[in-house]
Formats: structure tokens, sequence, C-alpha cells
């Protein structure tokens, strides 16, 4: 573990010099859509989206201690607001390492380093502070009675975090290290613009493609709704409705024969659910998290106040997100002529709340689309589609 934690705290050194040039950088960086494709790529991210999406995703949390992978091969990497997700393709399954996307910061001191590094704790240090990250920082918090800090808001790096691009940086290299092989693709997904918002989707992704290409990747985006699409949409042609609802935003994508036609997020999903029925009720966010995650429902009638407010803002949520879908879509301006009824395919850790694809059902009959729709599902591995999408599309570009 001192070993690897060393090889953390040098890739974060080298980091801090890279962050300067980053900020140079980004004024003359453009906002590209990575998404289009031409056909022949199109046939390739096909070809390996039939055969990835007959494979086995096996899930793990990623263990205090454990060192970090030098992948060999393509690589899907999901940044979300709550996790950071990495992909692999091991032949016969796919191979997914999830990792808290937080931290916590303690004051540097030599003895409570040689704590941190006997205990296995994933951390590094700047300006005096240790940066404790990912599931060791959340057990931090739980010692001290506390929450962890987030890195992103509403799917995006926090602006008025210092210290959001290190975290996120030190997160990624306590999953990965730089590839076996240089230029390895890696794909990320990046959010659609938000709707409604001032906020642009283009630091983000920006900051992110100069991170990933310092360390030896040869980045590429895939918008997080498209990802979902590759991921479980292949029956259809990858024809549909990819939508990605998790901590920070829900993420949309109507694609056509595997082509993202038109694509855009909401800055509202799982946290501000949290947050509104905390306000609510007078009730820590992180008490309203817990007893969302362990036997709650949308069905259920309850007399509990933390579980009415719950439902109600989760109804909240899909209608906000249904009203929009409708209003940009009907607007539209390059909207395909679709013939037969599409399927749309929910992903994320919010959809995973019992009842919410029968919330969302009745939801979408109170709305008009300019096409029918033929089906709504949860994905197989709501946690892990949009990873999966990533990897698929970094399996194309390899070729």
């Amino acid at each position: 573990m001192a070993k690897d934690q060393k090889s953390l705290q040098e890739h974060m050194d080298a980091l801090k010099k890279v962050d300067a040039e980053v900020s140079d950088a980004i004024v003359d960086e453009k906002s590209k859509d990575n998404t289009e494709k031409s056909k022949d790529n199109t046939e390739k991210i096909i070809a390996h989206a039939e055969k990835a999406s007959q494979m086995e995703i096996r899930s793990k949390d990623k263990e205090e201690g454990e060192i970090s992978e030098i992948p060999f091969g393509p690589v899907g990497l999901d940044i979300g607001t709550s996790h950071i997700i990495v992909a692999q393709n091991e032949k016969d399954y796919i191979k997914s390492t999830n990792q808290l996307n937080a931290f916590f910061t303690i004051p540097y001191s030599k003895f409570a380093k040689s704590i941190l590094v006997k205990n296995n704790i994933f951390f590094y240090e700047q300006d005096q502070t240790f940066y404790i990250v990912g599931y060791s920082a959340e057990n931090f918090a739980y010692m001290f009675d506390t929450v962890t800090k987030r890195s992103m808001k509403s799917g995006l790096l926090c602006s008025n975090e210092e210290e959001s691009l290190p975290v996120i940086q030190s997160i990624v290299l306590s999953l990965i290290q730089k590839p076996k092989m240089l230029g390895e693709p890696l794909c990320f997904g990046v959010p659609g613009e938000p709707v409604g918002g001032t906020e642009s989707v283009t630091y983000h992704e920006s900051v992110i493609k100069m991170f990933l290409a310092k360390l030896g990747y040869t980045p590429i985006c895939v918008n997080e709704g498209m990802a979902v699409v590759l991921s479980e949409l292949g029956s259809t042609n990858y024809t549909g409705i990819g939508i990605s609802i998790g901590g920070g935003m829900c993420n949309v994508c109507l694609s056509y024969m595997s082509f993202p036609v038109i694509t855009f997020s909401i800055q509202i999903a799982g946290d501000y659910i949290d947050a509104s029925t905390g306000a609510a009720v007078g009730v820590p966010a992180t008490r309203v998290k817990a007893i969302k995650e362990k036997d709650f429902s949308l069905l259920a009638k309850s007399t509990d106040r933390v579980v009415t407010a719950l439902q109600i803002f989760y109804e909240e949520v899909i209608n906000k997100l249904l009203i929009s879908m409708e209003r940009v879509f009907v607007t539209a301006n390059q909207m395909p002529m679709i013939s037969k009824p599409i399927p749309i395919a929910l992903s994320g850790g919010s959809v995973m709340v019992d009842g919410f694809q029968k919330k969302f059902e009745a939801a979408l009959t109170r709305i008009k689309l300019p096409f029918e729709i033929s089906s709504v599902n949860i994905a197989e591995d709501p946690l892990n589609a949009t990873a999966k999408g990533a990897l698929i599309m970094a399996m194309a570009e390899k070729d």
C-alpha cells in the first residue's frame, strides 16, 4: 500500500503542474460532439455493441488498500456526481470497478500520515492538508459524524471548489494507472447541455480530456444518454431513448440507427430529491439517503413524513424530466421520421427504487411526443450502463 500511495502522490504532484496549462488552454478548447461518427466507425460500434451486450457485468467496489490497475486494452469511464466507474473488457465478461466520488480533509501531520498509510487509506497531500478520497472519505466522515464533500455538483465540476479537479484526478488514479500501451483509447461519458441552465459542459469535458491525455490515453467523449443506448438498445438497432438519472442530473439522448440526434440534460436528480426531502421535513440528507436506499417504495402508502416527502420529490423530478423531453423533442428542427414506436431505456442509481418504472410510465401518458413509445425498461445493470456503453465506444476506436 505504501508503494501504491507513493505512486498516487507522485501522480498528484505532477498533475499540479498541468493545472496551470489547463487554465490557459481551456479558453481555446471547443466543445465537440464525438458521438457523431462516420458510417464506417458506426459499423464498428454496432459490431462491438452486439458482442458486449451479451457479456455479463461483474461489478465491485474499490477496496481500501487495493492497488490501482494498469489497463491493457480500451477503457470505459463513467464520471458521475456520486460515483466514478471504470469498465474493462475481460474477453468473457465486462469488469467494472466503482469508487465513491467524494473527499474529506484533515490537517497535515507526520503522525496522521503514518496512520493513514498503515490503514490503507486512499489520500493525497496538498497545501498542508490531507485529502482522503473515495470510500475512505465516507468512513472518515462517519467517524467524525459529518458528511463528505463532493467534487461535482449537478453533474459538472464544482466551480466553487478549487479541489474539484485534483480530487477527480486522484479518484481516477485510485482505479487505473497509465496504460501499458501509450494511446490506449479511453471513452468517458459527458452530460448533455443543460436545458434552462447557465452552465456549459465545455470546461468539464475539456479539463478531463486533457488530464486523461496527460496520463497517456486517447480520450474520447460519448454523451451519457447515448452510452445507455449503446449498452441497452441493440435489439432495436440502437433506435430509442437512453436516459441516465444519477445523483446530479438527468441525461437524455434520442438515438436513430445509432446516431445521437438530440441530447440534453436537466440539473436535478437524486441529490435534489435527498436535499429537498431533508429541507421539507427537517431531516439530514444523509438520513434521507439511507431511508431511500433501504426499503423505500414509490408505490407504498405510508404515514411517515420522510417517505411521503421522498415520493413527492421523486414525482417532481420524473414530471420535470418528461415535460423537458416533450418541449425539446416537439420543438426540434431535425427530428427524424420515426414510423415505428421506439423504446426508452432507464439507467442510473435513482431509477433503482421500487416503483420507479410504474411512476415513469404513468407520467409518460400525460405528455405528447412526436413519436410513439413501445416500452419503458430499466437497464439490466443500471449503475454500470453508462460505463459499459463508454467501453463499447472505446472498443470501436481500438480498431
